[in-house]
């Protein structure tokens, strides 16, 4: 771990005391305050106004029951929260998660990474983050749709298009999202659109929406290969997950000319040296919604594993898109004896401390989550300019939008990590150039 400024140490002993057990969290923020020293330094004005301590307190935390019933008629109890962490630049935006390893400090973290996400993108959002408990796994459309309802019924008093606009995160896709706009719409008599991204494209979502966080990391790692003047084609890479931004981050990058060897789920991980099957593997899990295993019998050559990490495949790229701290270490080091000269975070922190320090020390090329992953969030706020309209733009057009979007964060990142002496770093270009956007705001909108 890194030195943090001692003007600073304070500050983070005062989150770890007000935050008990909230690792996440506080990793989070550890993180972002090691690169902030120098602003301080030439910025006394933001430790006057204490902008990080108000920074990282939310300025409102929700939890609620969400009571629902299964098939069977059994009554069900989960825990319900939206985190709304900081609106100095725009409404709260960030999404849901349904998954059960959710809770409090998980949330925060992902609603803290949000806030210098959405400020990197440019555009007018605050950073805020929710979800539930509640594990979509083998459970019906029936049973999804009932706690959905019942989530939205307590959540809909707190969001709205100019107050807090959720998106989908792990567990809440378009289906979802669906089901959560149909119960807002119902209990509020209002086709607000802009209340939600992430809808299906025939009822006011954006297109490439889906595709858009794979896509501009792909964007990403793209500019930050140019930066050293190297190129994408002729790769190879690995990519963990298989959900929306790795299979759309692997579309990506075959169109660039890389061949992606490997990807995984929590099962496991697939090693097709041939180059991953793009089609077969969308059928697996987006149609069939099956396991890498069923990706394995399907496709020769293909060898599924349980064992050790995907990390052990050499690769010239990796692009975790996972969750969070999936790469450790002990990761960090096996990549780098096999060669991989690039790093990009599909996930939200999910390379752990230890494992980020390996990739700077080395001098490989790292982009951190909340730069590299920040395509699904921009796109989300473009599907808010076309409800806001009511307007569609045609997916090119979107797409365009997404790139130049990606391309001016990369840009943004590595000026910044240059301007405060350190060059080529773009976790610290990345904390900088958010925070000073984020505290800016702030000090102009007094103190509230």
């Amino acid at each position: 771990m890194t030195m943090i400024d001692e003007k600073l140490e304070p500050i983070y002993d005062e989150v770890l005391k007000r935050n008990p057990g909230e690792v996440e969290f506080h990793q989070a923020v550890r993180e972002v305050l090691d690169s902030l020293g120098p602003v301080i330094a030439k910025h006394p004005e933001f430790a006057e106004r204490k902008i990080i301590q108000r920074i990282c307190e939310p300025e409102r935390q929700i939890i609620f029951r969400v009571p629902w019933t299964d098939d069977a008629g059994q009554v069900h109890i989960n825990r319900g929260m939206r985190v709304e962490f900081n609106s100095a630049l725009g409404p709260y935006k960030g999404g849901l998660r349904f998954h059960p390893s959710v809770n409090l400090g998980i949330v925060k973290f992902l609603g803290f990474e949000q806030i210098f996400k959405n400020a990197l993108t440019s555009l007018p959002i605050g950073g805020g983050k929710g979800g539930s408990d509640f594990d979509p796994k083998g459970r019906s459309d029936a049973e999804i749709m009932h706690f959905c309802q019942s989530f939205m019924t307590e959540l809909y008093r707190h969001i709205g298009e100019y107050t807090d606009v959720p998106a989908g995160d792990i567990g809440v896709s378009t289906r979802e999202i669906g089901y959560l706009f149909g119960q807002y719409k119902r209990i509020t008599n209002r086709y607000e659109s802009g209340v939600l991204t992430g809808k299906g494209t025939q009822w006011g979502g954006a297109l490439v929406r889906t595709e858009a966080t794979g896509y501009g990391l792909v964007y990403f790692l793209e500019c930050m290969l140019a930066s050293r003047g190297l190129e994408t084609e002729g790769r190879s890479a690995v990519v963990s997950g298989s959900g929306n931004v790795a299979i759309y981050a692997i579309s990506k990058l075959q169109d660039m000319g890389v061949k992606v060897i490997a990807c995984s789920d929590s099962n496991g991980y697939v090693h097709d040296a041939d180059g991953i099957d793009l089609d077969l593997l969308k059928q697996v899990k987006e149609v069939e919604r099956a396991r890498l295993t069923r990706y394995a019998e399907k496709r020769p050559g293909a060898r599924h594993s349980d064992r050790g990490t995907i990390w052990q495949i050499p690769c010239d790229i990796a692009l975790p898109c996972a969750t969070q701290n999936e790469l450790s270490g002990k990761d960090a080091a096996t990549l780098l004896e096999n060669g991989c000269i690039a790093v990009a975070e599909g996930a939200n922190m999910p390379a752990s401390p230890e494992a980020v320090r390996a990739f700077t020390e080395a001098g490989i090329l790292f982009g951190p989550g909340k730069a590299a992953n920040a395509g699904g969030v921009a796109t989300s706020a473009l599907e808010m300019q076309q409800n806001a309209s009511r307007d569609s733009w045609t997916a090119d057009f979107t797409e365009k939008r997404l790139a130049d979007i990606m391309r001016s964060i990369h840009r943004l990142c590595f000026e910044t990590a240059d301007e405060f002496g350190a060059e080529g770093d773009l976790v610290k270009g990345a904390n900088i150039a958010g925070f000073q956007r984020v505290a800016g705001g702030m000090v102009a909108l007094g103190l509230i």
